[in-house]
C-alpha cells in the first residue's frame, strides 16, 4: 500500500489539514439530483469568490487539476484566427501558446527575463505598436522559478487597450494579494492543491461579465465539451451541472476554504510573506544561491543545487534520511534548480525551520 511518510514541502500539492481529509470521507449524497447539493455548491462558490475578489455569479468550481481551468479559458475564448498575446517570463507562462494553438488561435509571445518580473514599461511599448489581440495571458507566480509578476498593473494596462485578460494565479492566490474585480482580470484560475491546501482535483475560475460576453458572442462553437465554460452559466439556477460533480472533493475543498476564511486572507498573506523571507534568508545563510535576483513569490523558493549533488540525489537524500520532500523543477531548470514550497498549510515557521536544519545537516555531512 502506498503510504507516504514525509513532510511535504513541495510547491504543490501542499499539506492538507486533518479536518479537510475527514470531510472528504463523509457521505456525499447525490450531486446530480439532490437539491441540497446545489445549495451547498452555491454557498461554496460565494465563499470562494471572497478569496478571488469577485462576485459569486462569476465563480465556477470544476472537476480537475488547475490545468483544466487553463485549458477551459483558452478553449472558451479562442476562435480560429484569434490573435492571443502570451506574456511570459517562465515555463508555464510560455506554455499558454500551446494551449491556444489547438483551438485555432495565433499566439504572439512577448518574452522577458526569467529572473525578474515582467517589465510593465516594455509591455506598454509593445502595445503602442501592436494591440490587436482578443485576449492576453499571464502567470501570477511562475512556479518552476518562483518569480512573482505584478498582474494588477498588467491587467489594468491590457484592459485599457480593450484586451481581455487570462490570469493563471494557481500557485499564488491565497499566498499573495489578488482581487479579480479590482485588477480587471477577466478569467482568473486557481487550483485546490496549492495555497488552498486541499487535495488535487478542483480548479476554480472567476469569469468577468466581459469574458461571458466574449464566450456567448462567439461566431464558432467551442471546440470542447469538458472545457466549455458556456455550459456553466446559470447551472445552479437550472439545477443542472455539465457533468457529475466530484462531491467528496468539493466537501473537502469547502472545509479548506472555511479554514482560510477563519484565519483571514490578510493574515494568510502575511504568514506567507514571513515564511518565504525566512526560507530565502535561511538558504543564503547556508551559502546556497537563489535562482532569482528579485521579485520573489511568497509561495515557492527556487535555489541552485549545491555543488557535489545532482538534483535527484539531493531530493532523495532529504526524503530518505530526513523525511522531508522538496521539489526539483522543469524544462531548462530541471538539472540545476531545487524548490521549496511554502504555500497554504506548508507555510509555517516550524516547517521552514525543520527543512533548513535538515539541509544544513546534510550539507555538513
Amino acid at each position: 500500500m502506498y503510504k507516504p511518510d514525509y513532510l511535504m514541502m513541495t510547491p504543490g500539492p501542499s499539506i492538507v489539514r486533518e479536518n479537510v481529509m475527514k470531510k472528504r470521507s463523509e457521505f456525499f449524497g447525490n450531486p446530480d439530483l439532490d437539491e441540497d447539493f446545489f445549495i451547498f455548491y452555491d454557498k461554496l462558490a460565494e465563499k470562494t469568490a471572497k478569496i478571488f475578489g469577485c462576485k459569486k455569479e462569476s465563480m465556477i468550481l470544476m472537476s480537475g487539476e488547475g490545468m483544466v481551468g487553463l485549458d477551459s479559458a483558452c478553449a472558451s475564448l479562442t476562435e480560429p484566427g484569434d490573435r492571443v498575446l502570451v506574456i511570459e517570463n517562465g515555463l508555464f507562462g510560455a506554455g499558454f501558446a500551446d494551449m491556444v494553438r489547438p483551438y485555432g488561435g495565433v499566439p504572439v509571445t512577448l518574452s522577458f527575463d526569467t529572473k525578474r518580473k515582467i517589465d510593465i514599461e516594455k509591455v506598454k511599448e509593445f502595445l503602442e505598436k501592436d494591440s490587436n489581440f482578443k485576449f492576453a495571458t499571464v502567470v501570477h507566480c511562475d512556479t518552476p522559478t518562483g518569480v512573482l509578476n505584478d498582474v494588477k498593473e498588467i491587467c489594468r494596462l491590457l484592459k485599457s487597450k480593450g484586451i481581455l485578460t487570462v490570469v493563471d494565479t494557481v500557485a499564488a492566490i491565497g499566498g499573495e494579494e489578488f482581487n479579480a474585480l479590482e485588477y480587471g482580470a477577466d478569467i482568473a484560475l486557481g487550483g485546490s492543491q496549492k495555497c488552498f491546501s486541499a487535495p488535487p482535483g478542483i480548479t476554480m475560475l472567476s469569469v468577468s461579465s466581459d469574458a461571458w460576453k466574449a464566450i456567448k458572442g462567439r461566431k464558432t462553437p467551442i471546440a470542447s465539451f469538458y472545457c466549455n465554460l458556456s455550459y456553466w452559466e446559470d447551472c445552479v439556477e437550472k439545477r443542472l451541472f455539465p457533468y457529475t460533480m466530484p462531491s467528496s472533493d468539493l466537501m473537502g475543498f469547502d472545509m479548506a476554504v472555511d479554514n482560510m476564511l477563519e484565519e483571514g486572507i490578510e493574515n494568510i498573506v502575511e504568514r506567507h510573506h514571513k515564511t518565504a523571507k525566512m526560507c530565502r534568508d535561511g538558504l543564503k545563510e547556508l551559502g546556497l544561491k537563489l535562482y532569482l535576483e528579485d521579485d520573489f513569490s511568497s509561495t515557492v523558493t527556487a535555489f541552485y543545487v549545491p555543488e557535489g549533488f545532482t538534483v535527484n540525489e539531493f531530493i532523495k537524500r532529504l526524503k530518505d534520511e530526513y523525511k522531508i520532500f522538496i521539489g526539483g523543477s522543469y524544462g531548462p531548470y530541471a538539472d540545476k534548480v531545487l524548490r521549496i514550497g511554502h504555500m497554504g498549510e506548508s507555510a509555517k515557521t516550524e516547517y521552514i525551520e525543520r527543512t533548513l536544519e535538515a539541509i544544513k545537516d546534510m550539507l555538513g555531512k
